[in-house]
Order: C-alpha cells, then sequence, then structure tokens
C-alpha cells in the first residue's frame, strides 16, 4: 500500500497590521456613513455603499489570526494543503482559508514504569524520559492522527525494544548492560526512537532511563545475589592483596638475611600470615614455647 507522505512547504501570508488598520477604516467610515444617512436624512434604511463597506471590514477581520513564537500554522484551502506559515505577529488570510496551529516548542515526556523482561527473562521494571519537538509541522498534522499520541506509544514501544536486547546486570564478557551501560543504552533508544517517529514528523532531542528496578517478586532474590557477588569480589580483592603482602615480607626477609627459612617454616609463615591479613577479626597472639618440630 503506498502512503503519500506530506512534505512542510513555507506560505508566505501578508502581515495583519495593515488588514486591521484598513478594516478599522472602513467599519468606522462605514458606520458613521450609516448613522448619519439615518439622523440627518429621511431615507427608509442605509444606503447600499455603506453596507458594503460595513461587510467588507468585518470580512477583513475574520482574516487575522495571531502567531507566538515557536508555533506554526497550516493553511488549507477546502482541504487543499498550500503550506505552513512560522512567522510569528498579527497574520492575514482570505477568511476562507482554514487554519490549524501546532506548537513547534520542546516537550518533556516520562513513561510510565513498564514490566518487561530482560534478554535473560528477568522480569524488571524501566522507565524513561524523552525530550521532543515537532520538526515537520505538515507531516505532524496530516500524516498520523494524533501526532502527540502517536509519540507517546512510540516511545513505549522502543523502550520495551531496548530493554528485551539487554541484560540488567551480570552480562557476559565485555556484554554491556542495562545498569553499568546507561550512556549506551540511552543513546540507542534515541536512535531508534528517532526512527519510528521520523513519519509523524517528530525529532527526539533526547532519552534517557529514570527507572530501572528488577520486578518486585525477583527484586529480593536478586539483592541477595548481587550481595553475594559483592562479598565475592571483595574477598577476591583482600585475598590478592594479602598474597602481595606475603610475597614482599618472604622477599624482604631473605634479602636481608634477616632469617632463613626452610620450606616447612616457610609454608608456615604463610599459613599464618594469610590468616591474619585475610580473618575477619583481630589476631589473637599466640606463645610458642617449643619449636615447629616438637
Amino acid at each position: 500500500m503506498t502512503v503519500t507522505v506530506t512534505r512542510e512547504k513555507p506560505y508566505s501570508s501578508p502581515s495583519g497590521g495593515l488588514a486591521l488598520l484598513v478594516a478599522l477604516l472602513v467599519l468606522g467610515g462605514s458606520v458613521a456613513w450609516i448613522l448619519h444617512t439615518a439622523i440627518l436624512t429621511d431615507n427608509d434604511g442605509p444606503p447600499l455603499p455603506a453596507m458594503a463597506g460595513f461587510t467588507i471590514g468585518v470580512f477583513t477581520l475574520f482574516g487575522l489570526y495571531t502567531q507566538q513564537p515557536n508555533q506554526a500554522t497550516a493553511i488549507l484551502l477546502f482541504g487543499d494543503y498550500r503550506g505552513v506559515d512560522r512567522r510569528a505577529g498579527l497574520r492575514w488570510v482570505l477568511p476562507w482559508y482554514t487554519r490549524k496551529k501546532i506548537s513547534l516548542r520542546r516537550l518533556n515526556f516520562t513513561s510510565e514504569k513498564l514490566k518487561v523482561n530482560d534478554k535473560r527473562g528477568n522480569p524488571i521494571e524501566i522507565a524513561a524520559n524523552v525530550v521532543w519537538h515537532v520538526e515537520d509541522a505538515a507531516q505532524a498534522l496530516f500524516d498520523v492522527e494524533d501526532y502527540s499520541a502517536f509519540t507517546h506509544v512510540q516511545i513505549e514501544t522502543a523502550l520495551r525494544d531496548i530493554a528485551s536486547r539487554y541484560a540488567y546486570d551480570h552480562g557476559e564478557k565485555d556484554e554491556p548492560t542495562l545498569r553499568s551501560d546507561a550512556e549506551k543504552v540511552a543513546a540507542e533508544l534515541q536512535e531508534e526512537l528517532k526512527s519510528k517517529v521520523c513519519v509523524a514528523g517528530v525529532e527526539v532531542d533526547e532519552a534517557r532511563i529514570t527507572h530501572l528496578a528488577y520486578a518486585p517478586e525477583i527484586a529480593g532474590a536478586m539483592l541477595r545475589r548481587q550481595q553475594a557477588d559483592a562479598v565475592l569480589a571483595a574477598r577476591e580483592k583482600i585475598v590478592h592483596g594479602a598474597v602481595s603482602m606475603v610475597e614482599s615480607a618472604l622477599s624482604e626477609l631473605s634479602s636481608r638475611g634477616v632469617v632463613n627459612l626452610d620450606d616447612e617454616r616457610r609454608a608456615q609463615m604463610v599459613s599464618n600470615l594469610l590468616v591474619v591479613l585475610c580473618a575477619e577479626r583481630e589476631a589473637q597472639p599466640v606463645v610458642n614455647a617449643g619449636t615447629l618440630y616438637s
């Protein structure tokens, strides 16, 4: 099915200041003429030229319209699209031209918290904030039924698509995740949205993830998993540091000739140092009254 794409084209409407002045002069003159005729003459009704002037004045006033900055007006003639006027101020067109106004200002939309499954199938809650504006007024007015509702639906659709492409956390090696690669996810969300809403003449200025969490039914289990991962990571770092310290201590003792250690004494010292360095409690000194061999 072929869909016609409407493109914005400029429409040059005259300034409304001159039209307003002419309308007021014609109306004032016509009213004065009618009153003068009614008071000073014996005519049964107002003269036709005065009535015609009054009609023209009212007719001219109906063609006036105002336009604010960052606002556009689409001009139509009996349903036929003529162009878009973007100039601010008092403007004028022939009264039988239809005028449809549209805002070009930037709009801010925060989506509802959506419950979706991430790449690993875990249920998560996600929401985003999107800043957007109308770039092509003709497309926004004539190519979609309601450009604002259309944009909001596309934002939620794109957010669901992006969330399903990434794991919430604990991705494979060098794999981006929703939690740790927020900037990358936001950039991809913005590009995804641009491709979806361009048919409505909408431009996406910025997209950011505003809420990200596990769904309530698995939040507790995932929290315990994160805590366990944190403990393991801390233990790994502690052990790595302790091994480095033990290695440095043994190297210093040997290089300075403080004590000569055979393999068994060296193993005992390594064990004692690791216990002291890795234990969560303070070490308790033990007085050895004998020797290692008796």
